[in-house]
């Protein structure tokens, strides 16, 4: 499901709670595909960073990642260079120098529960969710 075009997407940005709203645009998406007849074991989900969200929004739903393992599917993330990133530098950064945000972005999203990346820098990024991985594993959840 698509807001609308790229050149209007942020004017659909609002002053909600984004986490709750990408959550419910989720549910309708997947209950559209159902109808559709596609299985759910073939269904990902993706929160849309960057996508008819200002800069806040796309942390906060980074942050929050791990809330979107309620609808039971994988999560796949997107941070890769996007603009966003750009806004905790504190300077104008062009996208193709947004690696190492990208890294932080990546491994605070597997930590809180990726299961998939899509980035631009592959290798040097397979290396984060490896390490960021390796320590997801030793993290202890308490009860």
């Amino acid at each position: 499901m698509s807001r609308d075009r790229p050149r209007d997407m942020y004017q659909q940005a609002a002053e909600r709670d984004v986490v709750s709203a990408a959550l419910d645009e989720l549910r309708e998406s997947m209950a559209f595909a159902a109808g559709a007849g596609v299985a759910k074991d073939r269904i990902l989900v993706d929160p849309g960073l960057g996508f008819a969200k200002e800069a806040p929004h796309s942390f906060e739903a980074l942050a929050r990642l791990d809330e979107f393992s309620e609808l039971g599917r994988p999560i796949v993330v997107g941070p890769s260079r996007k603009s966003f990133l750009a806004r905790a530098l504190g300077a104008r950064v062009a996208a193709s120098e947004r690696d190492w945000a990208t890294a932080a972005a990546v491994t605070a999203a597997v930590l809180a529960g990726a299961h998939i990346v899509r980035v631009h820098a592959v290798e040097e990024m397979l290396q984060v969710t490896r390490v960021a991985d390796e320590i997801r594993r030793y993290h202890r959840v308490d009860s």
